[in-house]
């Protein structure tokens, strides 16, 4: 298997020893799938950053943990590919860890096997449920900087939140369903909330944001609740389907956990209308849902800002960038069919 990296870069990209990569580069056996799997990743991974070689700086290696859908975890990936280059002088590399539907026992082991291999630093998007905390924990006092990415786990020993202000964007669609759906009439309205789980807090504090707003200043508008669907499409599909015969008032969707078209399925399967939809995050799923203008709008935010400054975290906890910097939350973007921006046209 022909490559131009060191067996070292190799092996700490896919946390495995040097024995290991030389059997799979070589073509001995004795080594299971998923290891060789891991060795090919980290060897893709290496070259989508190779751009970097050459830049004269520290070189910081970051684990990248994730529970989230495939769709985002793209979008994430290629934000933090595209800030890496801007981080001159210093080189990033990234491992990732990425999961759909991972049981907090596996995501444990994951963060655990980080602190025993080694790191500079963890992103983190993980549920905010004590296993985690404690996990966090045990790799801060291994000297490992975390850094949580879009939902918070605040009462844990991380070292910062980068992402949206996630109140703010319930209080923003809030705002959004209610002029759409317009003033109190006599036929009920009703707003349907979509989050993949209870367990992560950037989901909850959106949906607290959005009840405040609508009780204080949209009390005609009855909200309704679905969760636990992860984000994966049947799940979704059959917990909206449900909840939608129990609710005939429900004519919009704030969706803050995805599966934007398993929901939209839901309602075409009993030939109800969504006059209003409002999703989160401009990934291969939004953009043609946007387009088609089966989603009024799409509540964005600048990843690749987000990803330096999580960058700029971990450099911090060395001591390679100056500590103790204000770190403001990304600002949230109302994205219609008429003002993506340049890079999703």
């Amino acid at each position: 298997m022909a490559h131009p990296h060191l067996l070292k870069d190799i092996a700490s990209q896919a946390g495995t020893s040097l024995a290991t990569v030389d059997r799979v580069l070589n073509q001995r056996g004795g080594v299971r799938q998923h290891t060789v799997r891991r060795v090919e990743q980290a060897l893709q991974e290496l070259e989508r950053q190779k751009s970097q070689v050459g830049l004269v700086g520290r070189k910081f290696l970051v684990d990248v943990v994730m529970q989230t859908p495939e769709r985002f975890s793209k979008l994430v990936r290629g934000a933090l590919e595209q800030a890496m280059p801007g981080l001159h002088p210093a080189i990033f590399r990234a491992r990732y860890h990425l999961a759909e539907d991972l049981p907090v026992a596996q995501l444990v082991a994951m963060l655990d096997k980080i602190a025993q291999q080694g790191s500079h630093g963890v992103l983190l998007k993980a549920p905010d449920v004590p296993e985690v905390v404690q996990a966090v924990a045990r790799l801060q006092r291994q000297g490992i900087p975390v850094v949580t990415l879009v939902t918070d786990v605040p009462g844990s020993a991380r070292r910062a939140y980068v992402g949206m202000d996630n109140r703010a964007a319930g209080h923003t669609a809030a705002y959004l369903v209610a002029q759409w759906l317009g003033p109190a009439t006599q036929a009920p309205a009703g707003v349907l909330i979509s989050i993949s789980s209870n367990h992560f807090r950037g989901e909850e504090e959106r949906e607290i944001g959005f009840r405040q707003a609508i009780r204080d200043r949209y009390p005609h508008i009855a909200v309704h609740e679905v969760s636990e669907g992860l984000g994966l499409h049947e799940a979704t599909v059959g917990l909206v389907r449900q909840r939608l015969r129990l609710c005939p008032e429900v004519q919009a969707v704030y969706s803050i956990g995805g599966a934007n078209a398993a929901i939209l399925e839901a309602f075409a399967q009993l030939q109800r209308p969504c006059r209003v939809f409002i999703a989160h995050d401009l990934d291969a799923d939004n953009l043609p849902l946007l387009r088609a203008g089966r989603l009024q709008a799409v509540l964005h935010h600048d990843l690749q800002q987000d990803m330096r400054q999580a960058c700029f975290q971990v450099m911090a906890a060395h001591g390679a960038a100056p500590a103790g910097l204000p770190l403001p939350t990304s600002s949230v973007q109302v994205v219609t069919p008429f003002n993506l921006p340049q890079h999703s046209l």
